[in-house]
């Protein structure tokens, strides 16, 4: 391994330690992170601590926007959410973007500001202009534009003890010291502040492990743990998840609606040239099974499913389809040649398990080598693979039980509710 370390700011530091390859190494890097993590435990002084093993970073996981009514009300909310956050297995770098800025001077107006009529814009104004200047005169020179500001002389705007002796003008005229009307405090204010429709908003993000939790168990247990108990004391308190999951969200509701699109077209498609209703039912019915069987081989690997492996399926639905057409092609031919439907079935069956079989053999031997494969690079394509290659072989052993006994149902239905067309050729 090799170990680098560097400063990126005067106020950032990062430390890179390179692993040998994956396929020489037992060592999982998340099982490295999470060793490496206990070790260091919390330094002092730090205000965000990460650490990051992902080949491949995409963001945190959990990407939280939380809002409550008032800044402290927001405040208090985000710590407990946190500290919430903190105790569920498999978290980690949990960080929020609420970082303290420089020390300020903040002022607030004292009740014995109300008879006076005096409003904290009116003074928050005369501060400013006292101490950073307000815009007198504007000269043209040129091509540019010379401002004249006019403010306090420098010797009189150094100090705190400035700010307590400036004089507030109020709006009957009066020039009063605004020690007496207002409080002034030295304190660490936000470096930003961040909103979202109007309302101040502070995101928290974390890192899950797969290996100890998923990401829709830590999800689940935020939405109707942590969520509702922080509601019950902080009335107005509310969470959206925004990131990798409203991202994961509107990819998977739009390969959704592509989708069913796609399955019209394809009854469509299929409807014309078969003059039936029916008959494209029994061909889209396999693709449920393509889903099982992707399932089942993502349990087998110990993979979780991924928007790749939905990928995966969308193509493997036109892999089983196209087998299902060819059979259901193969006993219409030999419908019209007026062979009973029972014979039709079984020359059909025989007669088409060749091609079908080869393309259930080649579809799987072509994935297999990247299903088998364990190279880093490979990680993130391997759901893909298994969604294609286990969901072919387990579809393909349905289709071959599943096409001939719908077809067989749908024929003697025929028989029963029109025994005078049942027997004609297809």
């Amino acid at each position: 391994m090799h170990l680098e370390w560097g400063i990126i700011q005067s106020h950032l530091g990062e430390v890179s330690l390179e692993l040998v390859n994956a396929e020489i190494r037992k060592l999982p890097a998340l099982e490295f992170e999470e060793a490496w993590r206990e070790k260091v435990g919390e330094i002092p002084g730090v205000n965000s601590l990460v650490f990051q093993a992902a080949l491949i970073s995409l963001g945190s996981s959990i990407r939280a926007e939380l809002a409550a009514p008032t800044t402290q009300a927001l405040e208090e909310a985000t710590a407990r959410f946190r500290e919430e956050l903190a105790s569920i297995a498999g978290t980690s770098n949990i960080d929020d973007d609420q970082d303290r800025g420089k020390r300020e001077i903040q002022l607030e107006l004292l009740p014995e500001s109300r008879p006076l009529g005096l409003t904290f814009e009116d003074m928050a104004l005369q501060v400013r202009n006292a101490f950073f200047g307000a815009e007198a005169l504007r000269i043209q020179r040129g091509r540019d534009d010379v401002r004249v500001m006019v403010r306090l002389p420098e010797d009189e705007r150094n100090t705190p003890a400035d700010l307590q002796r400036l004089r507030i003008r109020t709006p009957a005229g009066a020039e009063i010291p605004l020690s007496e009307v207002a409080e002034a405090r030295i304190a660490t204010g936000p470096s930003a502040i961040h909103r979202r429709d109007r309302r101040r908003v502070v995101t928290v993000t974390a890192d899950v492990n797969e290996e100890q939790n998923t990401l829709e168990a830590v999800i689940g247990r935020i939405e109707s743990e942590i969520i509702p108990t922080i509601q019950t004391d902080i009335p107005g308190f509310s969470v959206s998840f925004e990131g990798e999951q409203r991202q994961q969200a509107d990819s998977v509701n739009a390969l959704t609606r592509g989708f069913i699109i796609a399955l019209f077209v394809m009854y469509a498609l299929l409807a014309i040239p078969f003059r039936s209703y029916i008959q494209p039912f029994i061909i889209l019915a396999v693709i449920p099974f393509g889903f099982i069987g992707a399932l089942i081989g993502h349990i087998i690997m110990g993979l979780n499913l991924s928007m790749l492996s939905l990928f995966g399926i969308v193509a493997l639905s036109g892999i089983v389809i196209n087998d299902s057409l060819v059979l259901i092609h193969f006993v219409n031919e030999r419908r019209r040649e007026g062979v009973p439907m029972e014979k039709a079935i079984w020359e059909g069956g025989k007669a088409r398990f060749r091609p079908i079989l080869l393309t259930l053999v080649t579809t799987f031997l072509g994935v297999l080598p990247l299903i088998l494969e364990r190279s880093t690079q490979a990680q993130f394509l391997i759901p893909m693979a298994v969604s294609l290659g286990v969901g072919v072989l387990f579809a393909t052993v349905i289709l071959m039980m599943l096409v001939p006994a719908l077809m067989m149902l749908h024929h003697r239905m025929d028989v029963l509710l029109r025994p005078g067309h049942a027997d004609q050729p297809a």
